[in-house]
């Protein structure tokens, strides 16, 4: 894995800044309903960096007037959602229902799990699945090693998808056309000298990890973080989401990651993959 403060697609390195959902708003029409998306907004605006609100601050962070911010909020109290102490608001634990249903939904994360513990257990690194979602990778499931690090990345924590490991391995499943519609709106931020920002170089290590179907990335996000990654693809072959594996530059070369920890991630990724074709309905 690797990875403001710093990024990374590691999530036993360090604290991560949620980055934008980046997929353009939907335009409203006959089928969307505004009242809904505005309650998504004041649910969103809601992060690590800003756990408890003001009615001000929700409002201003939603795009709302302090009036639709208030009756959302109430909605949100009255449904278990959101608690209040008169003047800060704060999400409840009931908002996780609402992402474990994803999670439950999907069992894919229950046949990947045991295969991950025992990737983790022999390669000794942290292993992570991701789904894509716009410009950005989500984090679906994770397996920490035992070492002494501190992490404030977890399950729902996106980082962007061009520069992951993960994010490249889904990308590189996108049809041409949908891949330059990303690229185009893609917000750009030089990480670390070794990031990739022109159109060509990301195209082409896209494409490379779409023919060789693994991707390595080495520090291109963070400093010292380098992460490979192989596709989990379903019965059709279609790539469902990423698998991968991080080390430190320190101890784990890229070389090294790639000719000892590679085998055994595209192993589990086929036998997870293979799990998937099997499952039923």
């Amino acid at each position: 894995m690797q990875s403001d403060p710093p990024l990374m697609e590691n999530p036993d390195a360090g604290a991560h800044a949620e980055t934008p959902g980046s997929e353009a708003s939907p335009r409203p029409g006959d089928s969307y309903v505004q009242s809904f998306a505005r309650g998504l907004a004041v649910i969103r605006s809601f992060s690590a960096a800003a756990p408890q609100q003001t009615l001000s601050e929700v409002a201003a962070a939603s795009g709302l007037t302090r009036a639709g911010a208030r009756r959302i909020l109430l909605t949100l109290q009255t449904l278990g959602y959101v608690e209040s102490d008169g003047r800060l608001f704060r999400l409840t634990p009931r908002i996780l229902d609402l992402g474990f249903a994803y999670l439950s939904s999907m069992p894919i994360w229950d046949l990947a799990e045991p295969s991950m513990e025992a990737l983790a257990d022999q390669v000794r690194e942290s292993c992570s699945a991701a789904v894509l979602d716009g410009h950005d990778i989500v984090y679906v499931l994770r397996v920490h090693t035992h070492k002494i690090m501190s992490t404030n990345l977890g399950v729902g924590s996106r980082l962007p998808a061009f520069w992951t490991s993960m994010g490249r391995m889904l990308l590189a499943d996108l049809p041409e056309e949908r891949l330059a519609a990303l690229l185009r709106d893609l917000p750009r931020r030089r990480f670390t000298p070794r990031t990739a920002l022109d159109d060509a170089d990301l195209l082409a290590r896209i494409r490379a990890a779409r023919t060789q179907g693994w991707c390595l990335i080495d520090q291109e996000l963070e400093e010292g973080l380098i992460s490979v990654a192989a596709p989990l693809r379903d019965r059709a072959g279609r790539t469902v989401a990423a698998l991968n594996i991080s080390g430190q530059a320190n101890r784990t070369s890229a070389k090294v990651m790639q000719r000892e920890l590679l085998p055994a991630l595209l192993r589990t990724a086929e036998t997870i993959s293979r799990l998937l074709g099997t499952r039923r309905g």
